[in-house]
């Protein structure tokens, strides 16, 4: 068995940990194997490219969902494929066009029922446990 300090991840691994867009990062890091302590370093004192990435992107699909209050899908279904810088997003959130309005709205329904059907499960499951308590 390794060691936890031996063990390393690949780029992609990493950027997708660290919620950046791979193709934006520095050459010298995609051609890198990060160990775990690299890892670690970056999270605790991340250098001035990864601090700039963080803030101004371009950001990778799942962080652009985020910011956007939307699914992965819906950006797809919204014709967003590629990453999106901050400036981009602001602007989109700013005048949002009529798929982002009906995907946030969807978005929004679709976590309400997720909540919805989360209670209900933990309502069923304390009123199983007064039962079986009896």
């Amino acid at each position: 068995m390794t060691s936890a300090n031996s063990q390393s991840m690949k780029p992609a691994t990493v950027a997708k940990k660290l919620g950046i867009y791979l193709p934006a990062t520095p050459q010298e890091f995609q051609d890198s194997t990060i160990s775990r302590e690299d890892f670690a370093e970056l999270q605790a004192n991340p250098p001035e490219w990864l601090v700039e990435l963080r803030r101004n992107g371009p950001h990778p699909r799942p962080v652009v969902a985020q910011k956007l209050n939307v699914s992965i899908s819906g950006l797809a279904r919204g014709g967003v494929e590629e990453a999106l810088t901050t400036a981009e997003i602001t602007a989109l959130l700013q005048a949002p066009p009529a798929w982002l309005v009906a995907e946030r709205s969807t978005h929004a329904a679709v976590r309400a029922e997720a909540q919805r059907v989360k209670d209900e499960a933990a309502k069923n499951a304390a009123k199983k446990a007064r039962a079986s308590a009896k």
